[in-house]
């Protein structure tokens, strides 16, 4: 994006003013599709990309996939690395019905989702890490996760 309303960088930040301000435009990172009505929507963040074996997969579309299960609560969706397909697809869930499984909610995400974008890890957690407007902090997710591959959880 472009104009007066844009920001002329971040506080104490050159390094990253770098990467996202170049010849006066601000690259947010924004994934967007054009609507046939000319309109833009706005699908994803770049830095949320989760690269299958060199597809391009949304983190949101399998957290709306996975959210349309009746028995879950809050979901958040991430890649992991996995040494045959660069990355693999993780959803933390949240229940809203303590029966769900993580084989009933792969087998919900297998109906929706082409095979390379279901989820190969479930992880149930009882509460998500969030900001404090609520939303869910996909980064903290990542670093927990990463904490974890160090320790030599959840390889293959």
């Amino acid at each position: 994006m472009k104009g007066p309303q844009v920001m002329k960088g971040y506080w104490n930040r050159q390094d990253v003013n770098g990467q996202v301000l170049r010849d006066g435009w601000f690259h947010t990172g924004d994934m967007a599709v054009w609507l046939e009505n000319g309109n833009i929507r706005l699908v994803d963040r770049k830095k949320d990309m989760i690269l299958v074996s060199g597809f391009n997969v949304f983190p949101s579309e399998i957290e709306e996939v996975c959210a349309m299960n009746p028995k879950v609560l809050e979901v958040c969706a991430i890649g992991v690395k996995s040494g045959s397909s660069g990355e693999r697809v993780k959803v933390f869930v949240v229940k809203k019905d303590p029966s769900l499984t993580e084989k009933e909610l792969i087998e919900h995400c297998q109906k929706f989702l082409t095979r390379y974008k279901v989820p190969k890890i479930v992880e149930f957690v009882e509460r998500m890490p969030k900001t404090n407007v609520g939303k869910i902090l996909r980064r903290r997710l990542r670093e927990i996760e990463a904490e974890k591959q160090k320790k030599g959880g959840d390889r293959v």
